[in-house]
């Protein structure tokens, strides 16, 4: 060659922050595991993968506690530096949940009345979501169960999302003591109609698969049931396309005893996420066949909308949701770790508003009068 005498330094770098300190294999932890990138015929191509980051916590629906959290900025950034790996899967241990958002046993136990603790604890998901958005690979979301509350908004965050068709979507905080500041309320605007993103994040509502792919926020919604050869959609959801008062009811889940019917075959049905995967398996082969530089190029130009907004309001809400859990956070989170014992999740919401019409100091015994007591009380 022309310019071989020039002196080069062939040794590849190593650019990661990070070793495998953050990951681990037993609950609850975050799980990092690369897999053979395969062909459509499912052969294995030598030296490609795919990045598989999976919170761990299945008994607690996969809520992430701070080391959870810890784990999954250091896969996608891990992820992101890897030569070798064409996309990130991002996924829950099990079938019930893909995420439920933060460890509420944690916020309402260690953050509570901790405002400072629970700031700095939001530096690092608001370093979760950024590592997410700023990953240098298309990222998937798998969403194998509920999707909800900080879990909907790591979701979110994510390139593309495909679906369990059992899988819920929503959020909780307004109904537990917090806003969904984490990145529900920048994102999605961009996937639903205002007003849509408007209930979504006040109702505290869940909201099917099927109905979530209707209104654009999933990418694919795959069933997951399997009754030998034949795929049986989610029995909860009405899948009929059909009209209600003029309103399509396509993805609504059912009521009363169609809905209590429909869990209990639920419960006892074979879970088989064999084509979930293979959707996912189809997008990843489909990156693996694009310039990865412009693949890469065209990803953040589209990113680029959704972080404008994140990275406009992430730090003000950081010092938002940290005051927050000097008063209603502490609340909200207690009531729904208690439920145990109380057999409420909730506070007394009229009583607490009646309180703040009298205007009532927000201390202990106020906070008293409004959260459940002991069942043996």
């Amino acid at each position: 060659m022309a310019l071989d005498w020039l002196p080069r330094d062939d040794e590849l770098k190593d650019h990661r922050l990070h070793g495998d300190e953050h990951w681990g294999t037993e609950p609850p932890c975050t799980m990092y595991e690369k897999r053979p990138v395969r062909d459509p015929e499912g052969n294995v191509v030598e030296g490609l993968y795919t990045a598989w980051i999976t919170l761990n916590n299945p008994r607690q629906y996969n809520s992430y506690t701070t080391d959870m959290a810890k784990g999954v900025i250091a896969g996608f950034q891990n992820a992101s530096l890897d030569r070798s790996v064409v996309a990130v899967i991002f996924t829950g241990a099990g079938n019930r949940a893909f995420c439920t958002g933060g460890n509420t046993k944690e916020y309402a136990e260690y953050y509570s009345k901790r405002p400072n603790e629970y700031g700095e604890y939001m530096e690092l998901f608001n370093g979760m979501v950024d590592s997410i958005l700023m990953c240098k690979k298309p990222t998937i979301c798998r969403v194998n169960g509920m999707r909800i509350a900080g879990g909907q908004e790591i979701g979110m965050a994510c390139d593309l999302a495909v679906a369990s068709d059992l899988a819920m979507f929503g959020q909780a905080g307004p109904r537990h003591g917090s806003a969904p500041d984490g990145g529900s309320t920048d994102f999605l605007p961009w996937f639903l109609s205002m007003e849509d993103a408007m209930w979504n994040c006040v109702s505290c509502e869940l909201w099917s698969a099927y109905k979530m792919k209707r209104l654009g926020l999933i990418t694919k919604a795959v069933p997951v049931i399997r009754e030998g050869e034949e795929w049986v959609r989610n029995p909860a959801v009405i899948t009929d396309r059909w009209v209600e008062d003029g309103e399509i009811v396509y993805g609504e889940l059912k009521t009363g005893q169609e809905a209590k019917a429909a869990r209990a075959y639920v419960k006892e049905a074979t879970i088989d996420f064999s084509r979930l995967d293979g959707e996912i398996q189809k997008m990843v082969w489909t990156f693996t066949n694009l310039f990865p530089g412009c693949l890469i190029k065209s990803l953040d130009s589209i990113r680029a909308k959704k972080k404008f907004f994140w990275d406009y309001s992430k730090n003000y809400n950081r010092h938002w949701l940290a005051a927050n859990m000097a008063t209603e956070a502490f609340l909200g989170f207690h009531a729904f770790n208690t439920k145990k014992i109380t057999g409420r999740d909730v506070i007394d919401f009229v009583k607490y508003r009646q309180l703040i019409a009298e205007g009532v100091c927000a201390d202990d015994a106020m906070f008293e009068q409004v959260l459940a007591r002991p069942k043996e009380e």
